[in-house]
């Protein structure tokens, strides 16, 4: 079946990649709804807690990564125990990722408004390996000949230049542009060529003195915000379930 795969549907060597793409999508979606039954009082299922501590999902997950990270290094790229462990590591990612805020705030935001990064990451991730999939190559080095692979000197000019792309995107406040524009360069081009966002080190630096494009920037960002934010959230919303809401204090 893998070999069937490996000659019909996907290129050689990925086939580790998508399963392990697979059970990490999987993996986030059923801890989801396990999540949101719990939190909702219904089904079989329950917090786990070992002498009063509440284990989170996050710690089988770190194991069942360093697991199948391991094993896909000692097994190398190719038979069964390679794609075994791509299912292990996929599992344990998806794990890990969907408790990602707990990780970034050492604290339990799960159901908060900050618990909504873990979706996002969980999303941003999927996205950039699905394109990995899809034939693309960190820094646009899908983009060069076998005659050009050979010459160390273009190689290095091709990742040099796009990973500048990538970093004057960061630095211009648009975070999700400069990790897209390491898979696809023509992103970071985007990014570069359009205004910051207010507030970013570019515009700290550059709009600084000059207020008109400090004005079109905070009108760029305004409209934009307005625009997707409603969306986006009702996105993390349907996938990852609603966060509980603030209570106000007097």
């Amino acid at each position: 079946m893998g070999h069937w795969l490996q000659r019909n549907i996907i290129e050689p060597g990925k086939l580790p990649l998508l399963l392990a793409l697979t059970a990490f999508v999987l993996t986030f979606l059923i801890t989801r709804v396990i999540t949101r039954l719990i939190r909702a009082g219904k089904g079989p299922f329950g917090n786990v807690s070992s002498g009063g501590v509440h284990i989170h999902h996050v710690v089988p997950g770190v194991v069942l990564t360093i697991i199948g990270g391991f094993g896909a290094v000692a097994g190398g790229a190719h038979g069964f125990g390679s794609a075994l462990c791509a299912v292990i590591f996929g599992i344990g990612a998806g794990l890990v990722l969907d408790e990602f805020a707990l990780i970034l705030h050492l604290d339990d935001v799960y159901w908060t408004e900050a618990g909504r990064q873990s979706v996002e990451v969980v999303v941003l991730t999927a996205a950039l390996v699905g394109l990995v999939l899809a034939g693309f190559s960190p820094f646009g080095v899908n983009d060069l000949s076998q005659d050009e692979l050979q010459g160390r000197g273009n190689v290095i000019t091709t990742v040099a230049v796009n990973f500048l792309f990538a970093l004057l995107v960061l630095s211009k406040g648009k975070a999700r542009m400069a990790i897209f524009s390491v898979i696809v360069p023509l992103v970071g081009l985007i990014g570069c060529v359009r205004l910051a966002r207010p507030g970013s080190a570019w515009a700290r630096r550059f709009y600084r003195r000059r207020p008109r494009a400090r004005a079109r920037a905070t009108l760029r960002a305004y409209r934009h915000d307005r625009r997707w934010a409603g969306p986006r959230r009702r996105l993390q919303d349907l996938i990852g379930g609603k966060p509980d809401p603030v209570v106000a204090r007097r």
